[in-house]
């Protein structure tokens, strides 16, 4: 089993510095007890480390969190804290009191739901990071990478810590997905363990966040939603496909969302803007489990497949969210689509400047495509620089003022 290091790793340790608590949230299995774990285990802590999927850890936590905390003192790690947002109140008044920089490390799985709580009663108190799957640089890159910028001089530094692939060699990352325990070859059967993500995690969180749900109803609306990554979100053809009403499949789609199994790219729009479209785009934080759940059995199949071009969309989208997450920064991120069929498929709004990108499952991408980027001259925000994504082996360019990025670069 091979090591992954993680790109949030050093902004942890230097949190840890400053900040009494540090929360980690993201879906299971992505790596957050590890990732505290192996700094403990670099910076030779000792720390006490108790998971709240004990039961009776999390029934002592829930019902005097007070002896809790005075059983598990600090410097400590509470796993999956969301099962006992009573320990929130009482970790507030431990750090009032004085305790010191990295007394608390916590994750949890349900992150809208913990942001809330931690926003709530540790506002100003603790240092909340978001860490989804591996991205393709932690998992095939080297050394230290920053978040995707349409800029030339960034894009040049990213050669020499992105490792180069093929056409084929893209929908194998697309297809593994990036979730650790595959990545790092803790577990070689691919089937059988996004399987067993699947069980555990309806098991789990969305028991836990939906009483009384129909788990094989529930499989098969997350089956639908992963059949239309990259389309905008049609509520009621999922809700159709698997026989629920319009109501339920939003309130599902919120569960999905609140756990971080998928993300909804909002469209861009302001009132110069007239005829933009106003609902978002579906994309799931892993390709892999999209890849399962569709049922494509080879990267070889999912590349010629009906979803390869909005898999290769839904790989970028996630990729370039990714990159500012694992360095803790925050971007804006929209889409834009309008009544005339107009649309462009990402735009990065940073340092007052919006920066448009098309994705392409091609080598040479024709050039006309960054003519769409003009309908966002019509933006209050100017237009910068902006990006054709595509399967070229090498970086190029359009013109001053459009590259065309390699997906291994990003």
């Amino acid at each position: 089993m091979r090591h992954i290091e993680r790109d949030l790793k050093s902004k942890i340790i230097d949190l840890n510095k400053e900040y009494s608590a540090i929360l980690i949230t993201g879906a299971r299995q992505v790596g957050k007890s590890t990732l505290f774990e192996t700094i403990m285990k670099e910076q030779g802590e000792e720390r006490e480390i108790v998971t709240l999927d004990d039961l009776e850890a999390r029934a002592l936590a829930k019902k005097d969190p007070a002896m809790f905390l005075q059983i598990h003192e600090p410097p400590v790690m509470i796993d999956e804290v969301q099962y006992a947002p009573e320990l929130f109140s009482y970790i507030k008044i431990a750090i009032d009191k004085g305790a010191a920089p990295g007394s608390f490390w916590l994750t949890g799985s349900q992150a809208f739901k913990l942001m809330d709580l931690a926003q709530e009663s540790l506002a100003g108190r603790v240092a909340i990071l978001r860490l989804p799957p591996l991205s393709q640089h932690e998992a095939y890159g080297k050394d230290v990478s920053s978040p995707f910028s349409v800029d030339l001089s960034a894009l040049k530094k990213r050669k020499k810590t992105h490792a180069p692939a093929s056409l084929d060699e893209i929908y194998e990352r697309i297809w593994m997905g990036g979730m650790p325990g595959l990545i790092s070859g803790k577990f070689t059967d691919r089937d059988v363990y996004y399987s067993s993500y699947i069980q555990t995690y309806i098991e789990r969180d969305v028991s836990d966040l939906i009483q009384g749900v129909d788990k094989l109803l529930f499989q098969d609306f997350i089956r639908s939603a992963a059949s239309r990554i990259g389309e905008v979100l049609n509520v009621h053809a999922i809700a159709g496909d698997v026989g629920i009403n319009d109501d339920t499949a939003k309130r599902w789609l919120q569960v999905l969302e609140k756990s971080e199994i998928i993300t909804l790219l909002r469209p861009y729009s302001n009132n110069l803007l007239h005829r933009t479209i106003k609902t978002p785009k579906l994309y799931f934080f892993d390709t892999g489990l999209v890849a399962y759940l569709t049922k494509y059995s080879s990267p070889e199949i999912l590349a010629n497949g009906a979803l390869a071009g909005h898999i290769l969309e839904n790989y970028v989208v996630m990729e370039i969210i990714k990159s500012y997450k694992n360095a803790a920064k925050d971007c804006l991120f929209w889409y834009y689509r309008d009544k005339d069929n107009k649309e462009v498929d990402m735009i990065l709004e940073s340092d007052g400047m919006l920066h448009p990108i098309e994705v392409k499952r091609s080598v040479n991408p024709g050039t006309e495509l960054v003519g769409a980027f003009s309908v966002l001259d019509k933006a209050t925000t100017p237009r910068g620089s902006g990006a054709i994504i595509c399967i070229r082996p090498e970086l190029s360019a359009v013109d001053s003022n459009n590259l065309i990025v390699p997906v291994w670069y990003i």
